[in-house]
């Protein structure tokens, strides 16, 4: 693995974090003077949930609702018909990267009637990580065209799912439209160390394209 954020600017040394905890760590170290907010994104069932939970040093906050016939007019379920919850707000967790840095979580969810609720989950975040689905690749340009709207940057993941296509990097890609810069990695939403990976390469992007600015890290006082 490569690295993290540091309360500095700098960076952390490679480090997995612990697994997530029933309520040991549910409260914030005293000595913590710095958090940090990172948006999960994507589309409707690609794995935000998932992928939040798998990171979360606390119980993650969960918004998800069961699904009703009457969603089946708005949520496209090919593909996907095991799925039988939502979000309808947003995911939530934690992340302690060092004694006095904290990382936040927001999972936003993916369908458009929420894309209101973006502006406000935008404020004050330091980028995002798009989570994408080989089966429905043409899903992610709204999300990706949201961020961009806002100025957030970003790096993209790609969720395994069993069954689904593999493609080459360079495939998806060009059919993302990514720009060179952007990263490109692949994970599983439901493994701690390989979502740790696809968090540390957007950490490092955006490390490489500025320090930690007024406005994306909140200090304790």
């Amino acid at each position: 693995m490569d690295s993290a954020l540091a309360s500095d600017g700098g960076i952390v040394p490679p480090s997995v974090p612990p697994a997530p905890s029933d309520g040991g760590g549910r409260y914030l170290r005293q000595s913590v003077r710095t958090a940090v907010k990172i948006l999960v994104v994507g589309h409707f069932a690609v794995g935000k949930t998932t992928f939040v939970g798998s990171l979360s040093e606390i119980r993650p906050l969960r918004t998800e609702e069961q699904m009703t016939q009457a969603g089946a007019y708005v949520d496209d379920l090919a593909g996907i018909q095991g799925k039988t919850t939502t979000t309808v707000a947003m995911d939530f967790g934690r992340l302690t990267l060092s004694d006095s840095l904290v990382l936040y979580l927001f999972g936003a969810p993916g369908q458009q009637r929420f894309t209101r609720l973006w502006q406000d989950m935008t404020q004050g975040a330091l980028g995002a990580l798009v989570l994408a689905d080989t089966r429905r690749l043409e899903q992610s340009f709204d999300v990706m065209g949201l961020l961009e709207e806002h100025g957030l940057p970003y790096a993209v993941a790609v969720n395994h799912f069993d069954g689904a296509p593999v493609h080459p990097d360079e495939e998806i890609r060009e059919a993302l439209d990514l720009l060179p810069e952007t990263p490109l990695v692949t994970c599983d939403a439901r493994d701690r160390v390989s979502s740790t990976r696809a968090l540390i390469t957007l950490v490092e992007y955006l490390q490489s394209l500025q320090p930690l600015r007024a406005g994306t890290a909140q200090e304790y006082v």
